[in-house]
């Protein structure tokens, strides 16, 4: 796995980097299986949300450990998904894309996954979001995904008892193509976005949710399936009804 390193790279802006060397950008979005089966989610237009002043919810956050068994329903989860890394438009031919949420150059190096324990219409499962095409698609699903993210997660039984589990994913050549060694401070920076993104839009809808950043990573890497180098898991946060 990718180490961070020390505070001497982050004033290396001088370095030549890939995008100015005129190498193809990596992609927007990572590839997908094109037989995968895919499930639409509801159109930010056709959200029903409450509306709730941005000081109450700021007033109301704070981290949910504990959860009611209730079901998500998929117009909460769309609103969730796009809430942190939804697509508001595709720049310049395809160069960047403008989401819900800041990233330095707008390169916007994550990926989402889920896992789904409790979501109405959706066998429990790991899955992954596609902001482009704003639809999720099964990863996979096996016995025990409950069990085995808890143990990911030492021992914190809110990562396989929530209705979902968000895992982020990073694949910092997203982000290294442009910014080169500075990139690693960029994504510390942008992940907290994405994450205080998702606390807020849980409040909207009377959701918890609670940041974790105390797992395994190779546990959780393996998880979703990623191969810990050129994509990892860095942060991650259960959501259910409280």
């Amino acid at each position: 796995m990718r180490k961070f390193v020390s505070n001497e790279i982050f004033d290396e802006y001088d370095e030549e980097t890939d995008q100015q060397k005129k190498v193809p950008q990596p992609p927007l979005e990572k590839p997908y299986p094109q037989e995968s089966r895919l499930f639409d989610l509801v159109s930010p237009q056709e959200f029903k949300i409450p509306s709730l002043s941005l000081t109450e919810l700021l007033k109301n956050r704070k981290s949910r450990r504990a959860f009611k068994n209730t079901p998500l329903s998929l117009n909460e989860l769309s609103f969730l998904l796009w809430s942190t890394q939804g697509i508001k438009e595709i720049i310049r031919n395809g160069y960047a894309s403008l989401k819900t949420v800041p990233s330095a150059g707008a390169r916007h190096a994550f990926e989402t996954y889920l896992y789904i324990r409790n979501v109405e219409g959706f066998e429990e499962g790991v899955y992954r979001y596609l902001p482009i095409e704003h639809k999720l698609f099964l990863s996979y699903t096996q016995p025990d995904l409950s069990q085995k993210i808890i143990e990911g997660c030492y021992g914190q039984h809110m990562a396989g008892e929530s209705a979902v589990t968000f895992i982020w994913s990073v694949i910092p050549y997203r982000m290294e193509w442009r910014y080169a060694k500075s990139s690693y401070k960029l994504l510390l920076l942008d992940a907290g976005h994405v994450c205080q993104n998702l606390y807020l839009a849980c409040e909207n809808i009377t959701c918890g949710t609670c940041a974790i950043g105390a797992y395994s990573q190779k546990l959780m890497d393996n998880f979703i399936k990623a191969d810990g180098k050129e994509e990892f898991v860095i942060y991650m946060a259960p959501v259910g009804k409280y």
